[in-house]
């Protein structure tokens, strides 16, 4: 559980409010607002399309956003793009490191970008937080898309982010190595972090995720915890039709988003 310093209701770690952001004229986030308390992970969840990426570059400070603010700790992203940079920890989707430098160069590399000083006992303890000490020779090609991912989460954590953006961290994976990664994000979270995580998953959302939003082209819809998201909508006519039994949070997310496959 979070520390009594970082549990939620204490200031907001990221507080987006009205964030409206377009490509060429295209609305593709329009006016999102929400926040992540401290030691929280939230789950931003939505079909392909939807404005999750989007919403996650603008905190990045990878696009510009046309309108809205973005709070990082009270630092705004725009003013001080820098200073947010340093809190934050990313993991993508797909994640690529150098092919031919094996885990324990890798781990070396990136910890020098953070300045954060590892030695080689430092980097074979930590390693082993995350199964993957035994391997330190193994070549980032060597590695399976389980060891890949866990890699990335470390690589992510090394500088110990205030918040970390997890963009579906465990797509493709199997279910030992999902499950492995999942204890590690809650791991995390009782260490402190804050973490923002995009899925499809509504079996992740459910088992991980402290609070979720569902948003649809560029819109958020709801908002709280999976439960109460269940409770709230499981009277929804949408929901109801696409229910086989007691509606899931899976059929509340197709009931508000729509029943279509989405590229």
């Amino acid at each position: 559980m979070p520390s009594e310093a970082n549990k939620p209701g204490s200031a907001p770690v990221l507080d987006i409010h009205q964030l409206r952001v377009a490509y060429g004229g295209r609305t593709v986030v329009d006016e999102v607002s929400f926040r992540i308390q401290r030691g929280e992970i939230f789950g931003l969840l939505g079909p392909n399309g939807a404005g999750k990426t989007s919403t996650l570059s603008a905190i990045e400070g990878l696009v510009t956003p046309t309108s809205g603010t973005l709070l990082v700790d009270g630092i705004d992203v725009q003013q001080q793009p820098l200073a947010v940079k340093a809190l934050l920890g990313v993991q993508l989707q797909s994640s690529s490191f150098q092919a031919e430098l094996n885990i324990q160069e890798i781990t070396k590399l990136y910890a020098g970008l953070y300045d954060v000083k590892f030695s080689p006992e430092q980097v074979r303890e930590s390693l082993r937080t995350v199964g993957l000490a035994d391997g330190l020779g193994k070549k980032f090609k060597q590695l399976s898309g389980g060891q890949q991912q866990r890699l990335a989460l470390f690589i992510a954590t090394v500088h110990n982010p205030l918040l970390l953006l997890l963009d579906e961290p465990t797509a493709g994976l199997d279910p030992q190595s999902r499950r492995g990664l999942w204890r590690r994000i809650e791991e995390l979270r009782a260490e402190g972090n804050s973490i923002l995580l995009t899925t499809h998953s509504m079996e992740e959302a459910q088992a991980v995720c402290d609070r979720v939003a569902i948003i649809d082209h560029g819109k958020l819809l709801t908002e709280g915890r999976p439960s109460e998201l269940i409770n709230k909508h499981k009277d929804d006519p949408r929901v109801l039709s696409v229910a086989h039994g007691a509606p899931t949070l899976e059929d509340v997310f197709i009931g508000l988003t729509g029943s279509e496959i989405r590229d």
